[in-house]
């Protein structure tokens, strides 16, 4: 079964791409509908990175879902103009258990417009044996949610475009000592 959603986010492709990189806008665009809980030993990281991300699930916060586990890989285009980010996760425990393919690809690329906004595609194939026709539909309204969420969202992530990379430092104070152009707020 799959579910694709494409749509142009207000936002630069490299705030974007760092956003859908960023567990707390997962979190964010899931909640309330699902959350999530690291199972990590230091909880979630700032910038996810390749590998795998074990978490656990609750429906509205509340009806426990599992544990499942978020496996991340990055791509890039031959051009480089476009980015995935795709998660080859698993269910490992509970509901999410049902499903025995997922695929879920987030692709960033420049407008093609040349608005300076981002292109955002959003596929995600999975299986889940002879529950796929069950739960496709509550898949397809997740992911409405989170669409709904991202473009919400995405006019905001250009204020904080390279402020959630873990090199980030804030910009020194002016000469004068103002702090007047520092950015800081």
């Amino acid at each position: 079964m799959r579910v694709l959603l494409k749509e142009t986010l207000n936002c630069h492709p490299d705030a974007a791409w760092r956003a859908v990189q960023s567990p707390a806008v997962f979190r964010e665009v899931s909640s309330p509908v699902l959350t999530m809980e690291s199972l990590e030993p230091r909880g979630f990281p700032t910038v996810w990175a390749g590998g795998e991300h074990p978490v656990v699930m609750r429906g509205l916060g509340l009806v426990p879902m599992g544990e499942q586990v978020i496996s991340l890989t990055t791509t890039t285009t031959q051009d480089g103009d476009v980015r995935i980010l795709r998660d080859a996760g698993r269910g490992v425990s509970g509901a999410m258990t049902v499903v025995t393919l997922w695929d879920h690809r987030m692709a960033i690329s420049p407008d093609p417009a040349g608005t300076g906004k981002t292109l955002y595609r959003d596929q995600l194939i999975f299986t889940a044996g002879r529950a796929s026709v069950a739960v496709w539909p509550a898949f397809w309204a997740f992911w409405q949610w989170r669409m709904l969420r991202l473009k919400q969202l995405a006019p905001s992530w250009q204020l904080d475009l390279g402020v959630d990379s873990p090199d980030w430092t804030p910009p020194m104070p002016t000469a004068t000592g103002t702090g007047a152009n520092t950015g800081l707020v």
